[in-house]
Order: C-alpha cells, then structure tokens, then sequence
C-alpha cells in the first residue's frame, strides 16, 4: 500500500514538473501572441486605416512577394557594406588601440585629440562626409568606419593599457622580443576588452549603416524602408523592421557564441591602474595645434577647395556670429529640451519597467523575451514607422528620443536590482518590510551604482536620438536641423560650427552624468 502511494506520489510529481516545464517555456510567447491577436483584431474591426497597420495577412503577402529576390538583394547589398566597414574598422581599431595602449607618448600626444573627435557623433559627420565624399558607396564606407573605429580603438587601448603588472614583468625576466610580448602576453590579455569593442562597434555600425541608407542611397535595406514609407506601403515597412531585427538578433547570438569560444581562460577582473601625468598634459595640445595650422595654410594657400572645406578661422567667425547673433544658443536650446524631455519620458518608463522586470520574477519571464527582441532592432529601423503613425512633428521626435533613451536604463535597472545580494532579501523578510519601504532601504541604495550608470547612458543615447530626429524628421528648430539647412546652402563654416557645438555639449553631457553618477553613489567609498 506504501509503494503504490509512494509510485502515485513520485507519478504526479513527475506530472507536475513537466506541466510546469511546459508552461516555463510557453509564458514568454505570451505577449507576441497577444499582441499578434490584437493586430488581427484591429485589422478586422478596422480601428485603424490599413495604411497605418497594414492586416497580418498583408505583410504575410508581402514577405512572399519581395521574399522572392528584391528583398534578399537589398539586404545582401547591407550586408555586403556592414561587412568592409567591419573590416576596415575593426584592423584600424585594433592598430590604432595597439599603438595607443603600448606608448605612452602616443597617449600624451594623440590620444587627446582622438577623444575630442570621437566626442562628435557619427550623424552630425554626415553632412560633411556627403561633401568630400558624395552619396555613393564611399559614403557608406567611411560613415561604417567611423562607427566602427571608436570603440574598437578605446576599449582595446584600456585592455592593452591595463594588461596585468605581472605578464610585463613576467616578460621582462624572460626578455620576450616585442612581437612575442603582443601575440604571447599582451594580446590574450587585451582580448576580452577587444571583442567588447568590437561587439559594441558591431551594433553601432549597424545602426549607422542604416541611418546612412536612409539618407543617402538608392539600395539597401534602409532604402527599400524609406521607399514602402513614400509610398505609404507600411506593411514593407513592417517586413523591413522584422528583417532588421532578425538580422541584429542573428549576429548578436553569432557573436557571443564567438566569444564564448575564444575567451576559454581564466580572467583576473583587475587591471593595472595608472595615475595621470598631468605635468605633460600641455603635449596634448600640439597635435591639435599642429593639424588646425596645417588646415589653415592648406586653405590659405588653396591647396583644398574652400566651398569644401573652409579654413578654422572662418569657423572660428561663423561660432562666435552664431553664439552673438542668437541663431547657435537658439537651436541648442530647442535641441536640449527635445533631449531633457524625451529622457523624461523614456528614460522613466525604462526605469519603471527594468524595476518591475527585476522585482518580479514572473514579469521578467512573461516580458523580458519580448522586450529583447525589441532591443535587436536597429534604431533608426523606427524613423519610417514613427514618421508614419505620429507625422513629422514633435511627437514624432519625442518618441524617437524616448525609444533612444528606453532600453539603457531598462537594462541598467534590471541587471542592477537582479545583481543584488540574496542575504537582502532575506533581511526584508526577517524586518517584514512592505515594499515601499524594502525600495527605499534595500533595493533602490544598493542598485544605485548601475542605475546611474544606466541614467548616464541614456542621456547619452538621448541626445543622439535629439541628433537623428532632427535629420529624419524635418524641424523648425535644432542644432541638426541648423545643420542640414546650412549644407544645402554650401555654408560649411556654420556645419562644422554646429558640429564643435554638438561634440562639446556630448561631452557635456556625458560628464554631467558621470557627476551625478559619481555623486549619487558616493557612499561606496566610504
């Protein structure tokens, strides 16, 4: 009798785990299948016009109409281009970082003035770029690399530059020639901070391919985007999204398998901290100096056309008339309050939403597989979708700002409430805190440091989001949209003004958050 109790017993406990196996795996597609009900819904009751939600069974017509050759010939052409750009930027990157991690007078003399260019974003480049280089293939080239280049460079420096004290001294007893120091020591220590580089240049390449094909380009898959937009045919725009995300969701997981296989060691998560040489700091000023003399006697003596790239003087004029006569603090201003308020708005839903997601175990299952997918979706994806429910007015620009600034702090607030100490839990129970009070004693102090990391990412994020609306979605105001109408008048002293102007409130803004972050969680050294 105790057997075929104890038989039952281990019987439906066998039936219990599976069912609740099954319902593990089937809580994540709950909210794509209702979401794709309440599409099929709407298009069947016609809340909405097709133009603006085309039916499912619309954009399913569509992927077997342009899935036969126009669309995979599109999307290869994307490819295609994301590829030399990768490659390009990634050996630049690699040298560059090298070069700049092993010497430091290479530091001292180069590393300031990369820094200071890097400070611009790669949009506000483009109008200069489409002037030296034209809308063609160059374009998308060099917009690719410089996309690519930046975090390629800086994280493999900090990897090459913070190599443990030991593998150096080590190479020093055995005295290893410098190429058996790189590929043996230095290398395999740099690696991790590199294929973080390089994933981080991998999806900001890929994003900016797609603003550039947007812009400028008569293919691609951003092109093909741009078309289905102008012709209000939003159910291949649809298609494109879903292609894009697929795409992104591909190489992100292709990655990470790469990774996993490549970083098999070991690895020690300190690194060698240097103290700043601030007494040689003056020696970065010289290759700025240098490269602003060489660019005015090149305009001086016309060795370069002038309509193209005017001399640092007349920019220097353009800045301070702009600055006096009110149009540059104007066009900021407006730019700053699109970036301040769609932070505002997305930045706290992403807040709210990661506090939940964190908080609640079954909403990160029922959610967070949705919500990352979303996240595999280029950013600019959205302009021609955006552009199409919400017009080309601030609303439209809100929303794309707030998108922008969303998923940083989401991430940030998850992983950070997520990473918190299991013994804090336990001490809520043992105080029987409510949840107010477990927020605002536990929870919130310590996930502090990565939600201020994350703030300070989404302000960044912002205000790039700021950058790519204005170009997107024409404006009666803003630093970009200043921009734009100055290179269509061939004015490139006010475009590269307007430039200075963004790369200095980036950096701005970027040290803002790094103070509110540093300040916030000061109680950490405490």
């Amino acid at each position: 009798m105790s057997e075929s109790t104890t038989a039952l017993s281990q019987g439906g406990w066998r039936v219990s785990f599976a069912r609740r196996g099954w319902a593990d795996k089937a809580i994540p597609w709950v909210i794509p299948v209702a979401v794709a009900l309440l599409w099929w819904v709407a298009s069947q009751r016609h809340w909405m016009s097709e133009q603006i939600l085309p039916a499912p069974s619309l954009v399913w017509q569509t992927a077997l109409e342009y899935g036969s050759g126009e669309l995979w010939g599109h999307l290869w052409i994307s490819l295609q281009r994301l590829l030399w750009g990768l490659l390009a930027g990634i050996v630049s990157g690699l040298l560059l970082g090298t070069w700049l991690g092993s010497s430091r007078r290479a530091q001292t003399l180069v590393l300031p003035t990369f820094i200071a260019l890097a400070q611009i974003p790669t949009l506000a480049w483009i109008p200069l770029f489409m002037l030296f280089f034209g809308i063609g293939e160059w374009l998308k080239l060099v917009v690719l690399v410089k996309a690519v280049v930046v975090p390629v460079t800086l994280h493999t420096l900090v990897g090459i530059r913070d190599a443990q004290p030991r593998l150096r001294e080590a190479a020093a007893v055995l005295r290893l020639p410098p190429h058996l120091l790189f590929l043996r020591l230095l290398l395999p220590a740099a690696l991790p901070a590199f294929l973080a580089g390089v994933r981080l240049g991998l999806a900001t390449g890929w994003t900016s391919l797609l603003a550039v094909e947007l812009l400028a380009s008569s293919e691609g898959i951003g092109y093909l985007m741009v078309w289905g937009r102008q012709l209000f045919m939003l159910d291949l725009v649809f298609l494109c999204i879903l292609l894009i995300g697929v795409v992104g969701a591909g190489m992100e997981h292709g990655f990470s398998r790469l990774e996993r296989r490549l970083l098999y060691w070991p690895q020690s998560a300190t690194g060698e901290q240097r103290l700043r040489d601030t007494s040689r700091a003056w020696q970065g000023w010289l290759l700025p100096l240098a490269l602003l003399a060489l660019w005015q006697a090149s305009n001086s003596f016309g060795w370069v056309d002038g309509n193209i790239l005017t001399s640092p003087l007349e920019v220097l004029r353009s800045l301070i008339g702009g600055l006096f006569d009110g149009s540059l603090p104007d066009a900021m201003a407006r730019s700053l309050q699109r970036t301040l308020l769609g932070l505002l708005l997305g930045g706290g839903a992403g807040f709210a939403v990661g506090l939940v997601l964190g908080l609640s175990r079954t909403g990160e299952r029922l959610f967070g597989p949705s919500l990352s997918a979303l996240r595999q979706v280029a950013l600019f994806a959205w302009v021609p979708l955006l552009t199409a429910w919400f017009g080309l007015g601030e609303g439209s620009k809100l929303v794309f700002v707030g998108l922008a600034a969303f998923f940083p702090l989401l991430i940030a607030t998850q992983r950070g409430i997520a990473s918190l100490s299991p013994q804090l839990g336990e001490a809520a129970r043992t105080l029987r805190l409510d949840l107010p009070h477990r927020l605002r004693l536990l929870v919130l102090p310590g996930a502090a440091p990565a939600i201020f990391a994350g703030l300070r990412l989404s302000l960044i994020y912002a205000w790039l989001g700021t950058i790519g609306a204005e170009y997107f979605m024409p404006s009666d105001g803003g630093i970009a949209s200043l921009m734009l109408g100055a290179q269509q008048l061939f004015r490139m002293d006010q475009v590269m003004a307007a430039m200075v102007l963004i790369g200095l409130v980036g950096a701005l803004l970027g040290n803002l958050g790094q103070r509110l972050e540093s300040r916030a969680t000061r109680w950490r050294t405490a």
